[in-house]
């Protein structure tokens, strides 16, 4: 019998994990404009990630405090500060060593920017010598940028505006980042295009404490039940965002 589309069951181990003060912290990353779409009267961020977050509390029969970070780094960073229960954050090795994952929920592809006149067709055709690339330092896709570059030159600069500006300043090959975003940034540099292909898609999923290991089991099996149940179509739809795709059942 297939058990995806029913809701994971809770126990009290759960939810003595994951809501060790009586209600769930869930860190919230305000540099995904995708996944955090707008602010509510009182300051809350909006949008799929606090919106998962509630369907997380709610399964948990508990309260939900939102925990926003200005950028994923800082998100992963506060793993051990005892500030968060989860994080809804994209999954990465580096993360990895002090967060559990669940499978991805959704994946947004990343891809480059190059400017007017470039040559480079393909995103597959950046990594060779001489390219520099403007890229968002300790985003999911530098990370994985870090890794698997190894020819072109990574140049780092704080958020996506800042890397906007110094893949123009610095007159650099190629800026990478979400193609979401992208679609803004070509408007902004005329004769800049977005390359065909795509060099990752970030998974963002939902984490916890590796110390957890009740309440990652919980996470592991809600992140299917979201997919299988359609309640991640059904909240894309409701805050309309473009460039999320459903991510794949595990298995």
């Amino acid at each position: 019998m297939d058990h995806s589309h029913a809701e994971p069951t809770v126990s009290p181990e759960v939810i003595r994990q994951l809501a060790p003060t009586g209600r769930l912290r869930a860190g919230i990353n305000l540099s995904n404009f995708l996944l955090v779409t707008g602010r509510a009267e009182n300051g809350d961020p909006q949008g799929v990630a606090p919106d998962m977050a509630a369907e997380i509390a709610r399964c948990l029969g508990v309260g939900l405090d939102l925990v926003p970070f200005p950028n994923p780094g800082q998100l992963a960073d506060a793993a051990e500060d005892g500030v968060w229960d989860v994080a809804l954050i994209g999954a990465e090795p580096a993360r990895a060593e002090k967060i559990v994952f669940s499978a991805s929920y959704v994946e947004i592809d990343a891809t480059y920017l190059v400017p007017p006149g470039s040559p480079i067709q393909d995103a597959s055709e950046v990594d060779r010598p001489g390219v520099r690339i403007a890229v968002a330092a300790r985003t999911a896709y530098d990370l994985w940028l870090v890794r698997n570059i190894h020819h072109a030159q990574l140049v780092h600069a704080d958020g996506f505006d800042a890397t906007l500006e110094l893949f123009v300043r610095e007159g650099l090959e190629a800026m990478a980042c979400l193609r979401s975003r992208l679609l803004i940034d070509v408007e902004k540099v005329p004769g800049s295009r977005i390359l065909e292909g795509r060099f990752t898609a970030v998974q963002q999923a939902i984490g916890t404490q590796k110390t957890n290991p009740a309440g990652a089991q919980f996470l592991a099996e809600f992140a299917e039940y979201a997919k299988a149940s359609g309640l991640v179509a059904r909240l894309i739809e409701r805050h309309q965002v473009r460039g999320l795709t459903i991510a794949a059942m595990a298995g």
